[in-house]
């Protein structure tokens, strides 16, 4: 009889393995909201993973490990490295999405343990400028828009739009802290940049504002999509206190809360819920205590961290240099035409002459 159960029960999740493999989950709300696309997700993990490389050579002739899959032929035109912040971003145009993509890379100075503990005493501490009553994480907004990554990636935009066409599409993506600019990036784009085609994709995203921001965000970037996975730690982060609903830290929608389902560890599938309106819906993460690292870490089945947890410490080859530049500070910016009229044969790059910084 235990056998006979064992085998109903494997049968069942082989029918809902088979179910929900090998299609495009894309999904409707009832209220007409954006569409989320599961193909999309699962691309844009991939160019949230790549930022994270620490070799620039590879990353920009993007040829590293992770450049490849989904995102193959994609044309970095720009990389921003803020050493003085330890921040590293950078542009590009994937030519099968006809868009423009940005991507962020989240907290890599510290160990991640180490960020996840400071993140729970996190105040809302800055007003929100031209917004009344929004306030956000100064800490997140400063990242952006007060380092030099604001303005390299608004001039790569720019140059890509004079290539491409001014209606090319723009996605932004990030995972953790590079989720929390991504969001502050892809407002700036509509608000002060005037933006219209601007699609916003994170994954393991912090909490960055209060409800009034939360309630602006949702108006002016509706096309946006917060991935959450199982029981991250990071999207319960700074606190939503449910008592204070006006004051505390507060998401912007919607989020898709993803679901894994396994047996003896060996992971049968997962599920993705599209999740309310409200950005606290209280039937997604916040139904579950957010207590997993590996879960913050991992979206997809792809890596979302450093080769190694360390200081801000990149790479570059000497065949590089040429298309890079230094500021007063130390902070390196690597572009090139657009469209690309060099080529770079990454099979000649020279094992010698590694430069690390």
């Amino acid at each position: 009889m235990g056998r006979r159960r064992w085998l109903f029960v494997l049968a069942i999740f082989a029918y809902l393995l088979s179910f929900s493999c090998g299609r495009v989950l894309n999904l409707k709300s009832d209220d007409g909201r954006p569409v989320y696309n599961h193909t999309l997700a699962v691309t844009l993990v991939e160019y949230a993973s790549a930022v994270y490389m620490s070799d620039l050579t590879e990353l920009f002739t993007w040829t590293c490990e992770r450049c490849n899959g989904l995102t193959k032929g994609f044309q970095v035109i720009d990389i921003i490295v803020d050493i003085e912040h330890c921040l590293q971003a950078y542009v590009g145009v994937a030519k099968e999405l006809n868009a423009i993509i940005i991507a962020f890379r989240g907290t890599q100075e510290h160990s991640i343990q180490n960020w996840v503990s400071d993140l729970f005493w996190k105040q809302l501490d800055l007003n929100y400028p031209d917004m009344p009553d929004a306030m956000v994480h100064h800490g997140f907004y400063s990242a952006y828009h007060n380092t030099t990554v604001r303005p390299a990636v608004l001039g790569a935009v720019k140059r890509a739009k004079e290539s491409y066409g001014s209606n090319i599409n723009i996605m932004v993506t990030g995972h953790s802290m590079g989720g929390a600019m991504a969001s502050f990036c892809g407002l700036d784009l509509v608000v002060n940049e005037g933006e219209e085609n601007v699609q916003v994709m994170t994954f393991g995203q912090p909490r960055v504002g209060n409800a009034a921001f939360a309630s602006y965000y949702s108006l002016l970037v509706p096309n946006t999509f917060r991935i959450t996975h199982d029981r991250d730690i990071v999207p319960h982060l700074p606190p939503y206190y449910y008592l204070f609903p006006q004051k505390t830290y507060h998401h912007f929608p919607t989020e898709v809360w993803l679901r894994e389902f396994s047996f003896s560890n060996l992971v049968l599938f997962g599920m993705e819920r599209v999740c309310d309106n409200t950005g606290e819906d209280p039937t997604c993460s916040r139904s579950v205590m957010g207590t997993s690292i590996s879960d913050h870490l991992r979206y997809f089945g792809v890596e979302l961290m450093c080769e190694t947890w360390r200081q801000c410490s990149i790479v570059m080859s000497r065949e590089v240099e040429s298309y890079s530049r230094k500021d007063s500070k130390g902070n390196i910016f690597l572009s090139r035409t657009v469209p690309s009229t060099d080529i770079i044969e990454t099979s000649t790059l020279s094992k010698t002459g590694i430069a690390s910084l």
